[in-house]
């Protein structure tokens, strides 16, 4: 189960503040990049998550100067393909438990969101608050590779297939505007604001109604692979799930008595 408190080391620390989960890379001195024992620890962090009830709202952040800078090469240069097999497993792994999550999840990201980075970010992100200044790139044809983190599913259905091949290609980096143009992200903020529009959309995020949410962020990722008619049904099955809820009673209530909702995530 997640830590109580914030732990002081680790290639990842992850905690519980609230109904608050907590995601933050933990390598500065490696822009974050990710080795097996960073790729192990994301995929138990994010079982931790799935297993415990009271996490409403998922923040993943980063420390140091960049969000993340795609693998660790360094770590590649003897056996590629050995460190290949340990690094995808964790990170597709804790990318699938991420998916299936009913919390929604918020990235903060600064300095670089490359390779593997980026990959995590589409995928594993629902909302995406970046500081000024913050740099995009798929990254992976600089180093003569393939990509991976869900790269090739998201960023087609990010941006548009011809300028996700422009970007996978060239392999050319964009500042945080020109990505807040392209959805890469929600919000661009200068730096020193990250933190706080971070903390804001995540407590709102946190009293939310929990269910509704799972089903509506699966619901519109499945959306772009289904076709009308099997959306529909998908969309009418969700809504007697959730209309079933302590969450849609109390917001019914609410809406009739003019008051605000208090949801439970329940």
């Amino acid at each position: 189960m997640p830590y109580p408190d914030k732990p002081a080391e680790g290639p990842l620390l992850h905690w519980r503040e609230g109904a608050i989960a907590h995601l933050r890379f933990n390598r500065p001195q490696a822009l974050n990049a990710i080795d097996a024992p960073l790729a192990s620890a994301f995929l138990r962090a994010c079982q931790d998550i799935a297993a415990d009830p009271a996490v409403r709202v998922v923040w993943m952040s980063a420390e140091g100067r960049a969000f993340m800078a795609g693998g660790d090469i360094a770590s590649m240069a003897q056996n590629p393909a050995a460190v290949a097999d340990e690094l995808i497993p964790g990170m597709h792994g804790g990318l699938r438990v991420l998916a299936g999550l009913d919390a929604p999840v918020v990235a903060s990201v600064q300095g670089a969101v490359a390779g593997g980075g980026l990959g995590l970010l589409l995928g594993g992100a629902d909302l995406v608050v970046a500081a000024e200044g913050t740099r995009f790139g798929v990254a992976y044809p600089l180093i003569g590779a393939s990509c991976d983190c869900s790269t090739s599913w998201s960023l087609a259905r990010v941006v548009g297939l011809h300028r996700a091949l422009e970007l996978a290609l060239l392999a050319d980096n964009v500042d945080a505007i020109e990505a807040l143009h392209l959805g890469l992200c929600n919000k661009v903020v200068p730096a020193a604001e990250l933190e706080a529009e971070s903390r804001r959309i995540v407590e709102r995020l946190a009293v939310g109604p929990t269910k509704a949410y799972g089903r509506l962020r699966r619901l519109i990722r499945q959306s772009v692979d289904t076709d009308f008619a099997t959306q529909l049904d998908a969309e009418a099955e969700g809504f007697r799930h959730t209309s079933g809820t302590q969450d849609f009673s109390e917001g019914v209530a609410a809406f009739l008595a003019k008051r605000k909702p208090q949801f439970q995530g329940k």
